[in-house]
């Protein structure tokens, strides 16, 4: 055992300690190495930080292996990040992104969704729903906004996107909810109206609806999906 004061003494390495200001303690790498949260603070109308989404997609290989690379996206704030995913027992280093995105107050992400149907290594199909109502088709891989549907003025919903989801098997349908109550079928290959849509009715059962758009030519949306609500008239009793 090295004497008093013997230079080759090795203590042990504390990994946390207290001080009068909190507790200190050693990060891990997968902690340390994530990227820095900044303050999102949404001006007017009530609204609050979205909540943070995951969206994962197993991308095959360029053999069509089933050695999948699975990709995984998340927003937090106004910031949208993707990254490969190879499971919860080796941390990704989340100072290298595939993609990185920041948007503004206003187009804020609060939803998203790959297309698991069309992926490949050559480029994924990510939705992405906006605070104001738009919605975003890109590619993270080679990172491009690939088209915009609701944007502009927002003709067809001013509302927050909830949820967007793409129609199991489907190539190129998705579904669209807003917080108006309102849902809505988009194909990603048909391009939106410059007008106001005006809608028929479709079809309708017991507690909904479905509308389609009067048009000469087809566009988006296909169909707009709502709540009927059922009113129930009582009889006074004689």
């Amino acid at each position: 055992m090295a004497g008093q004061g013997d230079t080759g003494t090795k203590e042990d390495i504390k990994t946390q300690f207290t001080t009068v200001e909190g507790v200190y303690r050693l990060l891990p790498p997968s902690e340390y190495s994530r990227p820095n949260r900044v303050a999102y603070s949404s001006s007017g109308g009530g609204g609050s930080t979205p909540a943070v989404r995951v969206s994962l997609v197993k991308v095959p290989d360029s053999a069509g292996h089933d050695h999948d690379r699975t990709k995984i996206c998340f927003n937090y704030g106004r910031e949208l990040f993707v990254y490969t995913y190879r499971g919860i027992k080796k941390a990704a280093d989340l100072t290298k992104p595939i993609d990185k995105r920041a948007y503004n107050k206003e187009d804020v992400p609060t939803c998203h969704d790959f297309n698991s149907t069309t992926a490949s290594p050559e480029g994924v199909s990510l939705l992405v729903g906006l605070l104001g109502g738009q919605i975003q088709l890109i590619d993270p891989i080679t990172k491009e906004v690939n088209k915009a549907y609701n944007a502009g003025e927002r003709l067809i919903d001013k509302t927050k996107v909830t949820c967007v989801r793409w129609i199991p098997g489907s190539p190129n349908q998705f579904l669209a909810a807003h917080s108006s109550g309102h849902m809505y079928t988009y194909n990603e290959e048909l391009m939106c109206g410059v007008d106001r849509p005006h809608y028929q009715l479709f079809k309708q059962g017991e507690g909904y609806s479905v509308y389609t758009c009067k048009t000469k030519s087809t566009r988006n949306p296909l169909y707009r999906l709502g709540a009927t609500s059922i009113q129930h008239q009582v009889q006074p009793q004689q």
